[in-house]
């Protein structure tokens, strides 16, 4: 995977670091590292500027692969860079990585599927969501 950085991302937003979240030895703890990934995977799968679902689907996680590469601390904010690696027919690939004062603390790489809600099996995007997930579609090489 090519090395980005924050600017490199099409969608950027970022959480706060709650004290709440940090464990036993002061920092934050691993498990709320998926709660700031959900933050900007969110940006994307529920843009209210750019709906990409219909009234019968949703998305869920069909894979979840994150490497943690540094701590983060309180206080302080987390930035969150997402972006879009590839379409599939009823899936994409998000690529996401967190960083805390510049300094990248993790990367993660996240399979989401559109669901029919009725029916609990995959549901091919539409071609105007194939079109308006192109919008924040990572830049490599």
């Amino acid at each position: 995977m090519n090395e980005f950085v924050f600017d490199d991302f099409p969608v950027k937003t970022y959480d706060k670091v709650r004290y709440a979240d940090t464990d036993r030895q002061g920092h934050v703890n691993n498990a709320v590292f998926s709660s700031f990934l959900e933050t900007g995977r969110v940006e994307i799968l529920y843009n209210t500027n750019y709906s990409i679902l219909t009234s019968e689907t949703s998305f869920v996680i069909a894979s979840l692969k994150l490497n943690f590469v540094n701590e983060i601390n309180w206080p302080g904010n987390v930035d969150i860079g997402t972006g879009i690696l590839q379409i599939g027919n009823s899936s994409m690939v998000i690529y996401q990585m967190l960083f805390q004062n510049n300094m990248c603390v993790a990367k993660a790489e996240t399979t989401i599927v559109q669901i029919n809600t009725l029916k609990k099996i995959s549901s091919p995007l539409t071609a105007a969501a194939r079109e308006t997930l192109k919008l924040w579609l990572l830049k490599i090489g």
